[in-house]
């Protein structure tokens, strides 16, 4: 390969599958926005992932019932994952919706239990004697 050569190889590959800058289409991100604004709580998650085990369990501690959209599971799925990459500037899983509002993933949701905040979103009250660290 002549000089050069390989760094224009680089660029041509980079460009071609480094780069997922494909705009996630309006229905995708219109599906992101209705499930977000019908529901309290939504999770875009995906079935086998650990951190969307964490996620889910931090509203079963709470006794809520989340939303969940399991990515994996959907024909769409990668679709409404760019969308939401579009969106709220993550595609990783899972994202977080508390009534309409991004909170975040795993470890952003697990903060809000744990400093409280995420109870105060909900606008439920949390017994203070239940300090569970398992999260």
């Amino acid at each position: 390969m002549r000089p050069g050569g390989v760094a224009l190889a680089l660029l041509v590959a980079v460009s071609l599958y480094g780069s997922r800058s494909v705009r996630a289409s309006s229905s995708d991100e219109a599906f992101v926005r209705k499930t977000v604004s019908s529901h309290d709580i939504v999770i875009f998650s995906k079935s086998y992932c650990p951190y969307c085990k964490r996620a889910k369990a931090v509203f079963a501690e709470l006794n809520q019932v989340p939303y969940v959209v399991e990515l994996d599971q959907r024909e769409d799925g990668s679709d409404i994952q760019d969308a939401l990459g579009d969106m709220v500037g993550r595609r990783t899983v899972p994202q977080v919706f508390i009534k309409g509002k991004h909170l975040g993933g795993s470890d952003d949701t697990v903060e809000a239990y744990e400093n409280g905040s995420l109870a105060k979103l909900l606008g439920i009250n949390v017994d203070d004697d239940d300090d569970d660290d398992d999260l």
